[in-house]
């Protein structure tokens, strides 16, 4: 079996308790916050295509991309309608697309998954040139209070009407790289088959990212204990970042 694809295929199921619309909810209130009005908005990891949906509807033209083929195949299947989104397979650290957004957005951690320092510099810097002048990039990462001390070093387990799944978490303090190991059992015509899928992301702290960002040349950063304008606490476990070219 392509675990992967299995994967792509079981992903929405995984995530029905992900709330899509409060986030373009709240995407749409960093709009307004921060006075702006932006048509073009490019999508990065955008998975299958759930924020996308979400903001399609809202009648953003947009572009979507993500680095799994199996992924952008669900993806396609809600957004094919769709006469204002256009999806593309890329990768966050080399895309090149010869065109500007008013705004570019990733969440659900996307950033994390960036373990490399120079590739996270890379993917900032695409970004910038793929910004327009006073454009803003929105995105989110794992804090590292969560990444260290409640998803590292734990295991968690599910059991769901047509998935069974364990998750083994470990925490690496050198590199600060937590690795999931996630064992999946998929419920087909009464047979339950086995795919593991293995899985990083690296914890980051404040100062490391707004570093990059000023680095490349965003003038102003702000962030924000997720879905809120409030100050992130120690115990915050998404932080929402703002950047304006």
């Amino acid at each position: 079996m392509n675990s992967y694809n299995e994967f792509a295929t079981i992903y929405d199921e995984l995530m029905n308790d992900f709330d899509y619309k409060r986030w373009a909810d709240y995407i749409e209130s960093i709009f307004e916050f921060y006075h702006k009005k932006p048509n073009k908005i490019l999508e990065m990891a955008c998975g299958t295509g759930n924020l996308t949906y979400q903001l399609a509807k809202r009648t953003y033209n947009l572009v979507a991309f993500d680095l799994s083929s199996e992924m952008l195949t669900k993806a396609y299947e809600k957004l094919y309608r769709f006469k204002n989104v256009k999806l593309l397979n890329q990768d966050m650290t080399s895309f090149e697309l010869n065109k500007k957004f008013d705004s570019i957005i990733s969440i659900c951690d996307s950033i994390n998954y960036i373990l490399d320092i120079k590739d996270l510099f890379c993917t900032f810097t695409n970004v910038y040139n793929h910004l327009e002048e006073d454009g803003i990039f929105i995105f989110d990462i794992n804090s590292f209070y969560k990444l260290e001390k409640i998803i590292g070093n734990n295991i968690f387990i599910e059991d769901r009407d047509d998935v069974f799944y364990t998750w083994q978490n470990e925490f690496n303090c050198y590199n600060n790289i937590c690795s999931f190991y996630l064992t999946f059992f998929i419920n087909k015509d009464d047979r339950y088959y086995r795919f593991d899928e293995e899985h990083e992301e690296r914890a980051y702290n404040v100062e490391e990212i707004t570093d990059i960002l000023y680095k490349i040349g965003f003038k102003k950063i702000e962030y924000f204990d997720c879905f809120t304008f409030n100050k992130i606490n120690p115990d915050t476990e998404r932080i929402n970042f703002i950047a304006i070219k």
